[in-house]
């Protein structure tokens, strides 16, 4: 399996219990077998540099995955049609 950081970017807009409920969501889509969240970080609400989708801020998440490249493209599309999600970035990083 391959170690991948992924960030994403979590509409401000909605309720405080939505945007964790979300955040969790996002998380499961990683924790299918074999693949698992190895750390998961609220980075918290920031600016945005830019308007995105008219929003002017959001909830920032990182998190460092071990997962299959199959699970990755899985995710990588479920994100894409999420709506509460306004960004997202998937880095595959170097192996030690």
């Amino acid at each position: 399996m391959t170690k991948y950081e992924i960030m994403f970017i979590v509409k401000a807009t909605m309720e405080e219990n939505d945007i964790k409920k979300c955040a969790e969501d996002i998380q499961k889509l990683i924790n299918i077998k074999p693949s698992k969240v190895i750390e998961f970080k609220e980075m918290g609400r920031k600016k945005l540099a830019y308007p995105i989708k008219k929003e002017l801020s959001g909830y920032y998440y990182v998190m460092t995955v071990e997962a299959t490249h199959e699970t990755i493209k899985e995710f990588d599309r479920k994100i894409s049609i999420n709506e509460k999600v306004l960004r997202h970035l998937i880095i595959k990083l170097e192996s030690e």
